[in-house]
């Protein structure tokens, strides 16, 4: 008996060890790199006090925009005036598409990335347009133009170059 009790002291011990190890530590602000620290300046006076896990996030987000290009940077600017423009309603369901997003298989995620990439690959005035014409589409419409719109992804989740934005204005079939 007195063996199975230092049996689970020792596995308790070792889980609580192994958690600690996979929190985040803190930082000290001195640690960081001069880039973080510039980034991130409005931060320094109460750098010490956040938690360890909002440090690690504000450095990874710190990471991300320094490896981005001057016309990323630009659209992430863009998109984040747009988000603090937002309702908070509206701000709390783009969260919760992000969550669902995230619990798709990694299949599906990549198809949705794949399909978007296409969608960013067109002239902006087509993006342009094909918003519009979505925006004037019935629920009906929407749901018959994702139906085809998933059937004419390729294998490798590529939009097919045969798939054109339906018009209202004409039946929603394949354009082949």
């Amino acid at each position: 008996m007195m063996g199975l009790v230092l049996n689970i002291i020792l596995l308790c011990g070792w889980s609580l060890a192994a958690w600690a190890q996979a929190e985040p530590q803190q930082v000290p602000w001195s640690q960081l790199s001069q880039q973080e620290q510039q980034l991130l300046q409005k931060f320094n006076q109460d750098w010490g006090q956040l938690p360890a896990d909002r440090q690690e996030r504000l450095r990874n987000g710190a990471r991300q925009w320094s490896d981005m290009s001057a016309d990323e940077r630009t659209e992430a600017r863009q998109r984040f005036q747009e988000w603090r423009q937002m309702s908070p309603d509206d701000q709390q369901r783009l969260r919760d598409r992000f969550q669902r997003f995230r619990e798709l298989p990694p299949e599906k995620r990549e198809a949705i990335r794949n399909a978007r990439q296409w969608f960013r690959s067109l002239p902006p005035e087509e993006r342009h347009e094909m918003r519009q014409r979505w925006k004037n589409m019935t629920p009906d419409e929407r749901r018959a133009f994702r139906r085809q719109f998933r059937k004419n992804l390729d294998g490798d989740g590529a939009a097919s170059p045969g798939n054109q934005f339906p018009r209202r204005d004409r039946p929603l079939r394949p354009n082949r």
